[in-house]
């Protein structure tokens, strides 16, 4: 730690002479050791060049990454490994999905009642990724062309890194089981385990359409906040997406409209959508800059969000069915099964800013819970982010999506909107 101290007040600096650029303390919660990350767990805003919040930088090390050949190495061992299981320093790993459930079968898993034992997908790359957005000019430059090719060869590797592990899931809504006098519906829930469930009764009826959506849902989500956590002076909703395979419909994002689209893709993949540094910057961005903002519209100063953040916030994400899921359920994961373990940095590199996702690596002692046929007036709750780092409170929760093998065959794939929060203290 003094160490990367040590370069944290170097780099912060060196951009306080050069950059205006938000500079995220680096942060980590105690007993937690430090995330396998660039620079050391150091946000690109650390090499802020006139105004690119790190992007220049952020792609240069995805590109000497990628020439290094660290992830080639790891495709090549999972490619020419002989047919079965492999065996990994976490445990035995599976290349597809039918493999890995016959396995839990002939090995007779069981999961409590209510719950399953399912293959679930982690990465086995122990060192930070990068992914260039579509947005990102790169992709537009015919002289960055070469570039471009193995940065699109890069994103479909990212894929070809992981294994599917056995894990057994819980039944969310029996969770008291686990933890007498701990209710799935409250924020104690919330505090321990980076996870709760809530009831909403929306008056939105068109999900396809992302103004009802910002009219009618966002305050209605605020409101389920701001009642939830004791304590909470205000939440504000910021931008949701819908899922949902087998539209027919148009499903175009428009991010200048608001539009999110319609997801035809579930998550296949154990992660995190924030983390130390994400957390803090998406925050503040919001604040200062309303940037990428569907919500109401914020105008802080930056004096006036540093003494906002400076209390506790929190980033929740809250889903809630459309229709009661068939196939393709969420499941989440508790904090306490991970706390002592590092996250693995995934950097999202746009024009103008670097976001950081999280992955994991796989444990067999990992707490899933999913909650199945999730019902529309069910909404499920995960913490992505919390300001609190002494070890008291959940930082955050990882999730996926499964398959669920006793849905009927003709079961819908999930239908269900998504809506990102921040809630502050």
């Amino acid at each position: 730690m003094d160490r990367l101290s040590s370069i944290e007040n170097h780099v912060v600096g060196i951009t306080e002479r050069v950059s205006s650029a938000y500079v995220p303390p680096l942060q980590l919660t105690e007993g937690q050791p430090p995330p396998i990350a660039a620079n050391g767990g150091l946000s690109y805003m650390s090499f802020d060049r006139e105004g690119d919040a790190g992007t220049i930088a952020a792609t240069e090390a995805a590109l000497h990454q990628i020439a290094e050949g660290a992830g080639q190495a790891v495709i090549d061992m999972l490619d020419n490994a002989p047919p079965g299981p492999i065996e990994t320093k976490w445990g035995v790993g599976f290349r597809g999905y039918s493999e890995c459930l016959e396995y839990i079968r002939a090995k007779n898993i069981k999961a409590p009642e209510g719950g399953l034992a399912l293959p679930l997908r982690y990465t086995v790359f122990e060192q930070p990724s990068y992914s260039i957005v579509p947005s990102n000019a790169l992709w537009r430059d015919p002289a960055r062309e070469a570039e471009a090719k193995a940065l699109r060869k890069e994103e479909h590797d990212i894929g070809r890194r992981c294994l599917y592990f056995p894990q057994v899931l819980r039944d969310a809504r029996r969770l008291e089981r686990y933890y007498p006098g701990l209710s799935p519906n409250s924020p104690e829930c919330m505090d321990k385990l980076g996870l709760a469930l809530a009831h909403c009764e929306s008056k939105c009826e068109n999900f396809y359409d992302a103004a009802e959506v910002e009219r009618v849902f966002y305050p209605e989500m605020e409101k389920l906040l701001l009642e939830f956590f004791a304590g909470a002076t205000e939440a504000l909703v910021y931008n949701h997406d819908v899922f949902d395979k087998d539209y027919k419909g148009d499903r175009t994002e428009d991010q200048d409209n608001k539009n999110p689209g319609v997801n035809a893709n579930y998550a296949n993949l154990v992660h995190n959508d924030l983390n130390d540094n994400s957390g803090r910057v998406r925050c503040r961005e919001l604040l200062t800059k309303n940037l990428r903002n569907f919500g109401r519209e914020q105008h802080y100063t930056q004096a006036q969000a540093d003494a906002k953040m400076s209390r506790r916030f929190m980033s929740i994400n809250l889903a809630k069915p459309i229709e009661t899921v068939g196939q393709n359920p969420f499941v989440l994961c508790a904090w306490p099964s991970f706390a002592d373990q590092p996250y693995i940095t995934n950097y999202r590199v746009y024009d103008d800013r670097v976001g950081e996702t999280t992955r994991f690596t796989y444990r067999p002692d990992h707490e899933w819970y999913w909650l199945p046929q999730q019902k529309p007036t069910e909404v499920s709750m995960l913490k992505c982010y919390d300001s609190v780092t002494d070890g008291s409170v959940s930082r955050w929760s990882f999730h996926t999506a499964c398959i669920d093998p006793t849905a009927p065959d003709d079961a819908p794939c999930r239908k269900n909107v998504v809506v990102r929060a921040f809630v502050f203290f």
